[in-house]
């Protein structure tokens, strides 16, 4: 059957919804169209701009009757860069639509009719919330800049601030910019792999020290410039990355100045930071996500517990205090490496971590051991393999506290697991990324074992 619409049609519509990437959701004659800037409720006339045999997508070129909860974007750049998805939603509607896209998700892909819901946790300032930043640089006329990419693009957007980051952050990437500029440092072109300066990586902590990470095609020339330009920060790095590759990093990495890594504190665990770890980008909403698994665990001090994708530890130190024993995994070696290391800088005996793929570490640790009260799971975006959670039915586990930053697999995983007799206990998701349609969450599931 013809799609009822086609390209470069101007369409009016009514926005029914948000698609969790932040596009209005309209139809015509029955057929989805997706509006690029677009709220729910709002109508708007629309210019199609592609068309699928099964929806279309369209941008908004007219506001005609505006949504209560439109407000003027504080981003000079939203509607241009990538970056952001709900500058132009009020604060408290972004928490309002984003734990409905969590029950949403639970209901019409995990099929749960009764969701145990608790109210989403925001932040009181929705803004400057990250701790670290990457940017490329491209060359606007015949200046370096740097910026972030317009959606689905290699397209930079260039800017002299982005409101969602440390202002320490952004002030590192305009010096190496500035150095760039003054000692004549040629940018790297991706189409031709010609130029030498592809990203800074600038990272801040808790304590109020700064990382920075300079990344180029190959040796860095100009080095004395550039830590004249980068001083006073506590740590800086260049990363040599010679290939054709959209990957940030590279393999090698050169201490310039300063220490090699640095120490972030969250929930009075101290974690050593270093150019390529992972650790949350929120400080304050990673507390508020660990204290909620914490408190959905509630481990006992007899009890052994699991840490799947346990990452350097940190959701594994939280919980040390709580349990007999803490068990983390995690596929990453040098993850594994630093997880062992926090647990010593942090005085915890009781954590031992294993590096392996969950699924294949799950079914020989449950043989092994024997039983095991609890398991903690932390997944990437894809979530769990089916082998963990096929392991997880099979063992002595009596709750399941899953972190998710995906409703889509939370949902799938969380109906395996209730196929296999576990009962959705409780739900909380947490607003760790303000201004766009990221979502974190942390389920419950509980069951009786006879």
């Amino acid at each position: 059957m013809r799609p009822p619409v086609e390209k470069n049609d101007d369409l009016v519509v009514i926005i029914e919804s948000l698609t969790n990437e932040g596009q209005g959701v309209a139809r015509v004659e029955g057929f989805a169209v997706f509006v690029v800037g677009a709220l729910a409720g709002e109508e708007v006339k629309a210019h199609v701009i592609k068309v699928q045999p099964t929806y279309a997508i369209a941008k908004a070129v007219e506001i005609i009757k505006p949504s209560p909860d439109r407000v003027r974007p504080a981003c000079p750049v939203f509607s241009q860069c990538g970056g952001c998805t709900l500058w132009h939603l009020s604060y408290p509607a972004q928490l309002r639509q984003k734990q409905q896209f969590v029950l949403d998700a639970l209901t019409r892909l995990g099929g749960f009719t009764s969701v145990p819901m608790q109210p989403i946790v925001g932040m009181e300032d929705p803004t400057r919330y990250r701790n670290k930043g990457s940017f490329p640089f491209s060359v606007l006329g015949n200046a370096a800049v740097f910026g972030f990419y317009a959606e689905r693009s290699h397209r930079l957007v260039p800017f002299s601030d982005c409101l969602i980051q440390d202002e320490r952050i952004v002030d590192a990437a305009r010096r190496v910019a500035a150095w760039a500029n003054t000692c004549g440092v040629p940018v790297y072109d991706e189409t031709t792999g010609e130029g030498q300066l592809r990203h800074v990586v600038a990272r801040t902590t808790a304590e109020g020290e700064l990382m920075v990470t300079v990344v180029t095609k190959g040796q860095l020339k100009k080095k004395d410039d550039l830590l004249s330009f980068l001083e006073n920060c506590d740590s800086v790095w260049h990363n040599e990355n010679p290939k054709l590759t959209n990957v940030v990093f590279g393999e090698k990495f050169t201490l310039l100045a300063g220490r090699s890594a640095l120490t972030e504190t969250i929930g009075g665990k101290r974690f050593s930071v270093s150019p390529q770890s992972f650790l949350q980008v929120n400080r304050v909403q990673t507390q508020v996500l660990y204290d909620t698994a914490r408190e959905f665990l509630a481990a006992k001090d007899n009890e052994t517990v699991v840490d799947g994708y346990c990452g350097v530890g940190t959701i594994s130190l939280f919980i040390a205090e709580d349990c007999k024993r803490v068990i983390g995994i995690e596929q990453v070696a040098p993850a594994i490496e630093d997880a062992k290391a926090n647990a010593t800088a942090n005085g915890v005996k009781n954590a031992e971590f294993i590096c392996g793929n969950v699924e294949d570490v799950l079914p020989r640790l449950f043989s092994r051991e024997g039983g095991v009260d609890a398991i903690v799971l932390d997944p990437p975006r894809k979530g769990c393999e089916e082998a963990a959670l096929e392991a997880i039915a099979k063992s002595t586990a009596k709750r399941v506290v899953y972190v998710s930053c995906n409703p889509a697999t939370l949902a799938r995983d969380c109906k395996y697991l209730a196929a296999h007799g576990f009962t959705l206990s409780a739900v909380r998701p947490v607003d760790m990324f303000p201004q766009t349609c990221h979502v974190e969450s942390v389920v419950l599931m509980e069951r009786e074992i006879t």
